[in-house]
């Protein structure tokens, strides 16, 4: 396992400009569902991601590239496994599952023409989903996965990068059950996994962070916006989906809660960060 860091000032952290996204590919639905879920249902998928580009374009004021459908890549729809984003650094990454690498191509363009400094997965032997990255927004910073875990956190200079490692169990990635809900807000699942996840990230850092514990895993992926004078918003897995989660996320302090269901992507190892590549092209350098 390893990791990645980078520079972001704590005035950026939850700043973003753009979002990649990628429109459902009708062969979503005859991938197999884990856990025993029930098979994707097509059609709330589009719903489902409908709502979450509106949300994004017109509730968060990001300009959302939206890439057609691949029908022989079904899992394009989880954008963030493609790359790791870092001031003006992505990280193109290599996918665990074989299959899915052929997704990185048409990412790695829009990253390009985007003008980010591109940079590639070279050992061949190496492995990362950008759903093992977690950046807290210091440094060093925790992260990790069950293949490789990837942590922006400092970005010494020639632009190395400092890693932090958590191991995860099971098949999960890291941030199926944790994610950033504030600049130094962890949201976190109550699960065995989360809470082991979670002392090994207290263990390797010495800064502070406040964790928001939520009773349900998949409520503990959200994703925190900085909406420049108009404050700071949360997008956050809907109260139909998890009730019990939503008095949590109440609690916090001057932050707009946006309600969005993914539980089709879900079915498929998916989160609602897991749709959507969120890059800031106005970063202070």
């Amino acid at each position: 396992a390893g990791g990645l860091g980078g520079v972001v000032c704590p005035s950026s952290f939850g700043r973003y400009t753009h979002a990649i996204v990628c429109s459902v590919p009708d062969s979503l639905a005859a991938q197999p569902a884990g856990d025993g879920a029930e098979p994707v249902d097509l059609a709330k998928a589009h719903r489902q991601y409908g709502v979450y580009t509106g949300i994004l374009r017109q509730k968060l004021g990001l300009q959302v590239i939206e890439l057609a459908a691949d029908e022989g890549l079904p899992l394009s729809v989880l954008v963030e496994d493609a790359a790791v984003i870092q001031a003006d650094t992505a990280l193109v990454t290599r996918p665990w599952e074989p299959a899915r690498r052929r997704e990185i191509s048409s990412i790695k363009k829009v990253l390009e023409e985007l003008k980010m400094r591109v940079v590639e997965v070279t050992d061949d032997g190496a492995t990362l989903d950008g759903s093992d990255v977690l950046f807290t927004g210091e440094c060093p910073t925790p992260g990790g996965g069950r293949t490789s875990g990837l942590n922006p956190g400092c970005e010494p200079a020639g632009g190395d990068f400092a890693v932090s490692t958590v191991p995860v169990v099971g098949s999960s990635h890291l941030k199926s059950f944790c994610s950033m809900a504030g600049p130094d807000t962890i949201a976190i699942g109550s699960s065995e996994a989360a809470k082991k996840a979670m002392r090994t990230m207290e263990q390797l850092t010495d800064h502070h962070y406040d964790t928001l514990t939520v009773p349900d895993d998949p409520a503990g992926n959200c994703i925190y916006v900085r909406l420049g004078p108009k404050g700071s918003a949360l997008l956050h897995r809907s109260p139909e989906e998890f009730p019990n989660s939503l008095p949590p996320f109440q609690k916090l302090a001057d932050l707009t809660l946006i309600p969005a269901a993914c539980s089709e992507v879900a079915k498929l190892g998916g989160a609602l960060s897991s749709c959507s590549l969120l890059i800031n092209k106005k970063l202070d350098r």
